[in-house]
């Protein structure tokens, strides 16, 4: 349903929450690209556009990393927007362009409901809340 880099920014994201609510330090680029078993280059162009959509913070030099600010709230939405665009949550499924209830393509009303439901629960869904579940599940990063 998202794309491969959303799949890893939701990962990315989850994987800097997580060690926040362990420790405070700065995660770095290699911590992140290995933990969840992304090439670095791939990681870091994730990262960069993570951080120009302000959802991410980041320290440049030998001890820089990224970190989230706690006093902003991250929801799986946000996160969609930032790299997948707004399109999953809001265009045609089938890609003509923009349907609306005025001019529908053929699965806009059997859609429209769960698409509803899906974008409430995306932007009701906070990235602590997912660090949290994944906490608690067996390793799903490589530490």
């Amino acid at each position: 349903m998202f794309s491969k880099s959303c799949e890893y920014a939701i990962k990315i994201m989850t994987f800097i929450a997580f060690k926040q609510a362990k420790s405070k330090e700065l995660i770095g680029l290699d911590s992140i690209s290995e933990a969840i078993d992304s090439p670095k280059a791939f990681t870091a162009k994730i990262l960069q556009q993570l951080t120009k959509a302000g959802l991410l913070k980041s320290v440049r030099g030998r001890t820089g990393g990224f970190y989230l600010d706690k006093n902003r709230d991250v929801f799986i939405g946000d996160i969609v927007r930032a790299i997948d665009g707004s399109k999953i949550l809001e265009g045609c499924l089938l890609g003509f362009g923009e349907c609306q209830d005025e001019n529908p393509c053929v699965l806009h009303h059997q859609i429209k409901k769960e698409r509803k439901s899906l974008k409430n629960r995306l932007n009701s869904t906070d990235i602590y809340t997912v660090a949290k579940r994944v906490n608690t599940k067996k390793a799903y990063f490589k530490e």
